[in-house]
């Protein structure tokens, strides 16, 4: 079984010579379902090196037994979300095609904002075609269609390949296990084809790892002591959402490990954050650790400060003796 890959684990930004047998251009599908779309691609342009990103463990599971199977080494899927590899792992202009197939329409208003089309998604798609690349998008429910028209039509860079908002029907095109469900039930397909077009564009550049994060700190507590008053809580700092979730202390090594989970725009990280003693009497340091793949993020230096300013102020004598993270600790109830 070939080697399993994540955003988290994977170059940023990526590196086509560690993943394929040969650098080509690269063809992205964002959630690939049960992977028959990207064999399909795979298998039919086999001078592109075909990419795959899917948040759902059983649709990896499939795909890679699918590429296995066919001996497929120009097909990679990839665990993780469409934001993470548009922010992280895809520079400007590398890409030569985006293929979108019925995207979760998210039903409930209140939940509109997960939607993978968006404002800011949409522009990081335009900014990560090459000059004459193309964005191909269906959804069978009209209300995602009209949303993504009007989302798409405005996007500097993207121009319309059709003379209407969208199609019923395409020539040729390997219709999807879901689709043929849809229209079985009676619900038409919507398809899109933008291209990029010359238009000069802003181009959002790769969101690239910082150096580790860590803080010192002097309290008089153990860290038996520590754990013992911790209450879970959540952090905001703008859009970076921090949940301290649980602590758990080591009595023999005075150590203790708090479960995080820090959302940004870009990515969200589930790891945890290790307290452990230094030489001097009653100093800590704070700082990550390996558990969960963890990536230097602004979240997560953000996520070590909290963590540590917490510490610091659970006694009078406590103090933050040094600190070695990018911005201010987030706002919220210890």
């Amino acid at each position: 079984m070939r080697q399993k890959h994540n955003t988290l684990t994977l170059d940023w930004p990526l590196r086509q010579e560690r993943l394929f047998p040969r650098v080509q251009p690269l063809i992205v599908e964002i959630g690939f379902g049960n992977g028959d779309y990207l064999v399909h691609l795979a298998r039919t342009h086999p001078d592109c090196n075909i990419l795959g990103f899917e948040i759902s463990g059983q649709s990896m599971d499939k795909a890679e037994a699918k590429i296995a199977r066919l001996g497929l080494d120009n097909a990679l899927p990839i665990h993780g979300r469409a934001e993470t590899a548009l922010s992280h792992l895809l520079a400007p202009e590398s890409v030569r095609e985006f293929h979108i197939n019925y995207p979760d329409p998210w039903f409930k208003k209140k939940h509109h904002r997960r939607r993978l089309i968006s404002r800011d998604t949409v522009d990081l798609l335009a900014s990560r075609l090459a000059p004459g690349g193309r964005l191909l998008l269906s959804t069978d429910i009209i209300d995602y269609a009209e949303m993504a028209h009007e989302i798409l039509s405005t996007t500097a860079g993207l121009s319309n390949q059709f003379d209407a908002p969208w199609m019923h029907e395409i020539d040729g095109r390997y219709r999807t296990k879901y689709e043929l469900k849809g229209y079985r039930e009676g619900r038409r397909g919507h398809f899109f084809l933008y291209a990029r077009d010359d238009q000069p564009i802003a181009h959002a550049p790769i969101i690239k790892e910082l150096d580790m994060p860590h803080l010192f700190l002097r309290t008089p507590l153990s860290a038996a002591e520590i754990t013992d008053r911790f209450q879970a809580s959540r952090r905001t700092f703008s859009d970076i959402h921090i949940a301290i979730l649980r602590a758990y202390a080591d009595h023999k090594r005075n150590t203790a490990v708090f479960e995080v989970v820090a959302e940004e725009p870009s990515i969200e990280q589930h790891t945890m954050i290790m307290l452990a003693p230094r030489a001097e009497a009653g100093e800590y340091i704070v700082k990550m650790t390996s558990l969960g793949h963890a990536r230097a993020t602004l979240g997560m230096h953000r996520a070590v400060a909290a963590v540590g300013e917490w510490v610091a102020g659970l006694d009078a004598a406590g103090m933050v003796l040094e600190r070695k993270v990018r911005g201010q600790p987030p706002s919220g109830v210890p």
